[in-house]
């Protein structure tokens, strides 16, 4: 899930999605560097505080010069806005109504149920990788892995996970690193299944699951916390050893310093 929601984008025609991984001989792409600082710009992008290296910014914004990028791309539902710039067999549907995101009402979930929509899906986010990778992205996170757990049985995490490694295939391809984004308990899985890279996490700490991601990625997992669900103060989660490195206290709605309540701090 997210904290916030920003900018849709149109969605380009629907294209065939080449198969295959990076080309032979080519060096993997690198997760961010282990234990790095990094912020959360998912509300708009703005000049990180002093001593951050890596950054995660919407597909729409350009990545931090010098730092280490991540594009964030909503992979399994749609984003505000854009469902009726999605082919009608990609959303998926209960008795002839679209499926919701229980906390996010304007967001449909993706039918990832069959080979046939999967390639349909992501051939349209296909694109958008390539488009992340062309602004000179590192990496990119995929959103929404889970809704299988929110879509009332009619997904499975095997449907999710073999849309996951189509698109993790896809960003290889592109020379980008690929992050798990939450579904802790299926860590392992999508680690070996689809191929990811790295973690970003939500509340790994406040939902005492950190170790879920680093049995599998080890130092390379990122974790936002959220100011209004700390379940203790942040220097003792920072000191926590079972919390990763790379930690970040955000406000829930992750707006521009310039915005009413913002807040940052890091580990």
């Amino acid at each position: 899930m997210r904290a916030s929601f920003w900018r849709a984008a149109a969605v380009p025609a629907v294209a065939l999605l080449v198969a295959g991984c990076s080309a032979p001989g080519s060096p993997a792409p690198a997760p961010p560097p282990a234990g790095a600082a990094f912020d959360y710009q998912l509300g708009g992008a703005y000049p990180p505080p002093g001593g951050v290296e890596v950054v995660v910014r919407d597909r729409s914004a350009a990545p931090l010069e010098g730092g280490y990028s991540i594009c964030y791309v909503n992979g399994f539902q749609t984003q505000p806005g854009e469902a009726d710039e999605w082919p009608v067999d990609a959303l998926l549907r209960r008795e002839d109504a679209p499926v919701v995101d229980p906390q996010w009402p304007d967001e449909i979930l993706l039918d990832v149920s069959t080979p046939e929509r999967r390639a349909e899906i992501a051939a349209v986010v296909t694109p958008w990788i390539q488009e992340c990778a062309d602004a000179g992205f590192d990496a990119v996170e995929f959103d929404n892995l889970d809704t299988f757990a929110r879509s009332g049985g009619a997904l499975t995490v095997d449907d999710n996970v073999a849309l996951a490694a189509e698109l993790v295939a896809a960003a290889h391809r592109a020379g980008l690193a690929a992050a798990q984004k939450n579904a802790a308990e299926h860590a392992e899985r999508f680690s070996h299944d689809a191929g990811f890279d790295f973690a970003i996490t939500e509340e790994c700490a406040a939902f005492q699951e950190c170790d879920a991601y680093e049995a599998v990625y080890g130092p390379h997992v990122l974790d936002i916390e959220y100011t209004d669900a700390l379940p203790r103060r942040f220097d003792e989660v920072c000191a926590d050893p079972a919390v990763p490195q790379s930690v970040v206290l955000r406000d829930r709605g992750l707006v521009s310093p310039s915005d009413a309540g913002y807040f940052f701090e890091s580990c």
